[in-house]
């Protein structure tokens, strides 16, 4: 799948052609630089290293210098490879947001925001006792019965529970494309997408 990196610019809405108001997500794709090309003789398979985002030179080695330096670009912070591009590309060739086309629909994916440990009505959407029936007076968000007594004698394994919430790698997929705004390489797609404002992430096709 082809795709581009970017960066999560936040949340707006549009109205489209009959006056419904749709929330969407606007994200900076690109431009990115060509860094490194897979092919099948060499690397056993076909694929285009992209770079994106500069990276301040004393944050950098020598070796990342030397790798970048072959491509004609200054080191960049986000790395991915891509599969699956229909155009041939040489190293250090940029590209850009016009890769993608309105009404095209996209796979957003990223780290989604951490939110510490939690318990079981945020984390896993318990409902809690709810009302304060039985003399109950402190368990309005508290687990209930893990299934444990002589036997099994244990805890089964995923069960659900406490514990660190967010934090994983989240895909979205089949986000339309709304609006490509080529000059100011933004791309604006229907729904949301995982992570924080100006986190990184990855558009693929």
């Amino acid at each position: 799948m082809s795709g581009l990196i970017g960066r999560k610019i936040g949340m707006t809405s549009l109205f489209d052609e009959n006056g419904k108001n749709i929330p969407c997500t606007v994200i900076e794709a690109g431009p990115c630089v060509v860094t490194q090309v897979r092919t099948e003789e060499v690397d056993g398979y076909n694929a285009l290293q992209l770079g994106f985002d500069d990276k301040k030179a004393k944050s950098s080695n020598k070796a990342l210098d030397g790798h970048f330096k072959k491509a004609g670009t200054t080191a960049k912070k986000k790395v991915v490879e891509f599969q699956g591009f229909e155009e041939e590309y040489k190293l250090g060739d940029s590209i850009t947001v016009e890769h993608f086309a309105e009404g095209e629909f996209v796979d957003v994916s990223a780290t989604s925001k951490g939110k510490g440990f939690q318990g079981v009505v945020k984390r896993h959407g318990f409902a809690g006792v709810g009302q304060a029936t039985h003399g109950q007076h402190n368990r309005l968000r508290a687990p209930g019965s893990i299934g444990a007594a002589s036997y099994p004698a244990r805890v089964f394994k995923g069960m659900r529970m406490a514990g660190r919430m967010g934090g994983d790698k989240v895909k979205v997929q089949n986000l339309r494309v709304l609006k490509v705004v080529a000059d100011k390489n933004l791309l604006v797609v229907k729904g949301c997408v995982p992570g924080h404002k100006n986190a990184y992430v990855i558009v693929r096709k």
